[in-house]
């Protein structure tokens, strides 16, 4: 199995999140059980019950991102030579053909993907359609919504 793909901005991220929820989240929360616990009677503390699902939901996304971190490929595309190709990592401005609407978007690995942020997976159908294509290319997107043609204006890697 590949392993999948990270910016290094993206890893950067993951590791900062990481840190807070281990140094930070993690003994509230176990402040809030061992205060849950003073008040007696645990089969019917709903303060206990709650602070140990927190905990559960904690501990999984701490072990997720590790996971992820240990099994990524950390790509730099700063020092990526890609001969103005659209890649992995790279930022990309388009214009809709449609609507003459210009947008940008980095394409980044599935655990960074956040689309209010402008950072499309590279599972995604646009960024399937936009990988090895040049600046002044158009190329078709097969959207849900129906095909979208879009031009590429600008290429960068940040």
């Amino acid at each position: 199995m590949s392993k999948p793909p990270i910016t290094a901005r993206g890893a950067q991220r993951l590791r900062e999140q990481l840190k807070e929820l281990k140094t930070v989240d993690r003994p509230r929360i176990t402040r809030a059980i061992a205060e849950a616990r003073a008040h007696g009677d645990l089969s019917e503390n709903a303060e206990y019950h709650a602070a140990r699902e927190q905990q559960s939901f904690l501990e999984g996304r701490i072990a997720a991102i590790e996971t992820a971190l240990a099994d990524a490929q950390i790509i730099d595309v700063t020092s990526l030579n890609t001969d103005g190709k659209v890649v992995f990592g790279a930022t990309i401005g388009l214009m809709n053909l449609a609507n003459d609407e210009e947008v940008t978007y980095q394409i980044v690995g599935e655990m960074e993907a956040d689309i209010e942020k402008m950072l499309i997976s590279i599972s995604s159908p646009i960024a399937r359609a936009l990988i090895g294509k040049l600046e002044g290319d158009v190329v078709e997107v097969k959207a849900p919504g129906g095909t979208v043609e879009y031009e590429i204006l600008e290429v960068r890697y940040e």
